[in-house]
């Protein structure tokens, strides 16, 4: 009965690991706007769905960092889901306080853009499978808005 068990296991292990899955990028970050504690720029993420059915997103985790430290980082729970054999673009909203502006003077110097590095997790309920984590990075320059 075991041997049983261990070849449906192994043969559902196979079938799942082949089977076609979620595909995202990011195709844009941006600058949104500015408040007085903070700029707010815009991260969007292209979604295929290989699937018939809608998938729901459990979260979308970021981390936006800029000459090697950290700027700003979240969770944005439960954003939806992607529809079946759709592109959905997600909206990821990173605030990045001031303060932390600041900080990166150096780096801003002369061009009036920060070089960044976005790592973003999107967490997918696959059915059958469970949670799927698509990794996600995007290298770049996010320009400053000007106050005149």
């Amino acid at each position: 009965m075991s041997e049983l068990l261990g070849k449906a296991k192994n043969f559902a292990t196979e079938k799942v690991g082949h089977a076609k899955k979620p595909e995202a990028e990011v195709t844009d970050v941006d600058y949104k706007t500015m408040s007085l504690g903070s700029v707010e720029y815009l991260a969007k993420i292209s979604v295929t769905n290989p699937y018939g059915v809608d998938l729901p997103i459990c979260d979308i985790t970021y981390t936006l960092k800029s000459v090697g430290r950290e700027v700003t980082s979240g969770t944005v729970p439960d954003p939806g889901s992607i529809e079946g054999k759709e592109i959905t673009v997600l909206e990821v909203l990173l605030k990045v306080p001031h303060s932390i502006l600041l900080t990166l003077a150096k780096d801003i110097g002369a061009d009036w853009d920060i070089d960044y590095e976005l790592d973003i997790g999107l967490t997918i309920d696959l059915p059958v499978i469970g949670n799927f984590t698509i990794p996600l990075n995007k290298k770049g320059a996010i320009k400053l808005p000007s106050v005149f």
